[in-house]
């Protein structure tokens, strides 16, 4: 079974056409699992107004804020096998069979994207190639450049995963994830573009630009992952 988690906070302009993009891949025994985080925008009347039968809606009232809601979403999320999806990209045709495909040999799969605006008019045809993502693990700890969107993974990551450290802060949930992906699990890195990955004023993530943070603070960021990371090791 599969469970797709997807955080959504006001997204009611672009959710309905991902939702479609997602379930024409999935059967009906998978879930799409929508942690909402107060909308008031009608984007959960829109999503119900798809009558989808894979969508599952729980709602994320305390915390708020995009890392603790895919937190409360991948906690909510029942399948073996886990996507995470952006509540205004759009999937490739062919993604989930082609993660699937790579699941069957690895725990983790990352791929790249196309970015998009929000007309769909590409701005690069990489997400990876313009920021320059690395594939070592050290590039990671140094400079992370990959898409939480992008990432699927087996079940078993989140016994390490779950739960992320408590200062979202200093912990976003893609890096984390990611990190644990490559310390503790087989993880794999393609050059598939399986998304299209959508850049707009409405973003709540800097989607891979330049951090505006002090040195302290990144110094402070790397050090707070790499001191769970251990802690992880001995669960």
């Amino acid at each position: 079974m599969i469970s797709v988690c997807i955080a959504t906070y006001n997204g009611a302009a672009y959710i309905g056409e991902q939702l479609r993009s997602i379930a024409c891949q999935l059967s009906a025994d998978d879930e799409i699992v929508i942690s909402d985080d107060g909308s008031t925008d009608g984007t959960l009347d829109v999503v119900t107004s798809l009558g989808l039968p894979q969508i599952r809606i729980v709602h994320h009232t305390t915390d708020h804020g995009y890392v603790s809601n895919f937190e409360h979403a991948l906690k909510a999320a029942t399948g073996d096998i886990i996507f995470l999806a952006d509540q205004d990209d759009l999937w490739m045709p062919g993604k989930v069979e082609r993660c699937l495909s790579l699941l069957e040999h690895c725990d983790f799969v990352v791929s790249d994207a196309r970015v998009v605006n929000f007309d769909e008019e590409e701005i690069a045809p990489s997400f990876c190639r313009l920021y320059h993502s690395s594939r070592s693990y050290l590039g990671n700890i140094i400079r992370f450049r990959y898409l939480g969107c992008c990432m699927c993974f087996r079940r078993t990551i989140l016994a390490k995963a779950l739960p992320f450290p408590h200062n979202h802060k200093l912990c976003t949930h893609d890096n984390w994830l990611f990190l644990v992906a490559k310390t503790f699990y087989k993880a794999v890195i393609i050059d598939d573009k399986l998304i299209k990955y959508r850049r707009h004023e409405g973003n709540t993530s800097n989607g891979g630009a330049k951090s505006v943070n002090s040195t302290a603070f990144q110094l402070k960021y790397r050090l707070y992952l790499i001191g769970h990371l251990f802690r992880r090791a001995f669960w």
